[in-house]
């Protein structure tokens, strides 16, 4: 596990959501103050306010790839390299863990779509794969950070 992985983690164990806890620790680095990016990121723990759709770390990783790559050209060139490349950053994660359905990847867990969040207890993280999807998201972009600069270097 790298250094922003754990990190995320923590951020997730302290009662970000998923998406924030990702988000969380590549902001900084690509422009976006912390405070900034937990406001952004708020609304898609849970599979997107608990909605159970895509997983929030994934969302937290696109968020990031937005902030490390995308330009705010209205190009279709770039935005088709971008959506590739968001495109390659879910199939990774796919690869990974079989989904980026938040309720798939509950499967077996109680997965409510209510508004309010669950307890935060030891049983809840015993349940749930949320921590190490999280650890997962952030590893699957760093690595892929480490790909885009070795080809460019």
């Amino acid at each position: 596990m790298s250094e922003k992985s754990e990190k995320a983690k923590e951020l997730f164990k302290q009662g970000y959501n998923c998406s924030q806890a990702v988000l969380g620790v590549f902001c900084e680095e690509f422009g976006m103050d912390f405070d900034t990016a937990m406001k952004i990121a708020s609304s898609f723990g849970g599979g997107m306010g608990r909605m159970r759709e895509v997983c929030g770390t994934v969302s937290g990783m696109f968020m990031a790839a937005g902030l490390a790559f995308a330009s705010s050209s209205d190009s279709p060139a770039e935005k088709g390299e971008h959506y590739k490349r968001i495109q390659e950053l879910a199939k990774r994660f796919k690869d990974k863990n079989g989904s980026i359905i938040c309720r798939e990847l509950l499967q077996g867990v109680e997965t409510s779509t209510s508004p309010t969040p669950s307890e935060r207890t030891e049983t809840y993280y015993k349940k749930r794969p949320c921590v190490e999807l999280v650890g997962d998201s952030v590893e699957i972009f760093e690595q892929y950070l480490k790909e885009v600069k070795s080809k460019v270097l």
